[in-house]
């Protein structure tokens, strides 16, 4: 099987609680605190790990929260490559609201990475085997331009890396532009801002990933379509794969499950309609948890074979 690294330049220490309701003002009880690793690319490689395969997870830690994020993962048997840095890792919070069953979601702002940093990262890159699988996925942290992540990309593209990015705005934009990447999945939103133009019926969204794949911009192309599941898209295959029926808690954690399993049949040279099925029962999977938690291996085998039993092989 293909090695997996993934690479998050702006890690978080999240913690979940829960009250019973929220006002303003007035103390608010709160449970508990559950701590849990936070940040795109480290939930792409616990995905992994919780699916099976195995990961190795690149990122920058700072202070006593970087070394609590660090020992989770050590926790969880996902291999770590870390930096040391002078500012301390960000400590996220997620709230769910018992009475409304509202979520809240209090974003830090990431660490910032000075220059020298930057580069001893890029440096860890370069060490990665050729061939392998490197997925960049997360936010930049605070003055990290889209010049410094292209660099990186080129980086690891020169080094034979398999480049998949999971990101959005310009950072996102720019890596396409670069192109070449394995694989990216944006959103109907995202993709439509991509290629400039409104994406009102289902087949523009299958033209406008269909054309970033022409343009060499991506191999594969994953339109995330919400509880329509997903459109993906190759050279030669167009296939969309519509979720289960479930009863969802919380989406937080469903991108990087669905990221995390596309990436792990990828890695297992998988076609595009087995990795879109596998990902699309990840992302599932995740919505059955409430808080920050990912996907479990029985809940998406479970959802996997429902989803085999209810779609049928794509002619073309």
């Amino acid at each position: 099987m293909t090695q997996i690294f993934t690479l998050t330049l702006s890690p978080s220490l999240d913690s979940a609680t829960t009250i019973p309701k929220i006002y303003p003002e007035g103390k608010l009880r709160c449970t508990a605190p559950i701590f849990e690793p936070g940040g795109g690319g480290i939930n792409v490689a616990r995905a992994v790990v919780y699916l099976g395969g195995q990961a190795n997870a690149i990122f920058p830690i700072g202070g006593p929260t970087g070394e609590h994020l660090k020992k989770l993962l050590d926790q969880e048997g996902v291999h770590t490559e870390t930096l040391k840095t002078q500012d301390w890792t960000r400590q996220n919070m997620h709230v769910h609201v018992d009475n409304s069953g509202e979520q809240y979601r209090f974003v830090m702002p990431g660490a910032r990475l000075s220059d020298a940093e930057f580069d001893l990262l890029v440096g860890q890159v370069q060490h990665i085997p050729s061939g392998s699988i490197l997925v960049i996925s997360g936010s930049l942290p605070p003055d990290t331009t889209t010049d410094k992540l292209i660099y990186l990309v080129k980086q690891a593209q020169t080094m034979g890396l398999l480049c998949i990015v999971d990101s959005s705005g310009e950072a996102l934009e720019a890596c396409l532009n670069l192109g070449g990447l394995a694989l990216v999945k944006p959103n109907q939103n995202e993709l439509s801002a991509l290629i400039g133009r409104a994406l009102i019926h289902p087949d523009d969204v299958r033209d406008a990933a269909q054309e970033l794949v022409k343009r060499g911009a991506a191999k594969r192309v994953v339109v995330s379509l919400g509880p329509q599941g997903a459109l993906a898209v190759d050279r030669d295959n167009c296939v969309q794969i519509v979720p289960p029926p479930v009863k969802k808690m919380s989406t937080v954690g469903a991108g990087d499950s669905m990221v995390g399993a596309m990436t792990l049949k990828l890695a297992e040279g998988a076609d595009l309609f087995d990795i879109v099925r596998f990902g699309v029962a990840a992302g599932s999977a995740a919505t059955l948890n409430l808080g920050t938690r990912l996907c479990s291996l029985e809940d998406t085998q479970r959802l996997y074979d429902y989803i085999c039993e209810n779609s049928s092989y794509p002619t073309s």
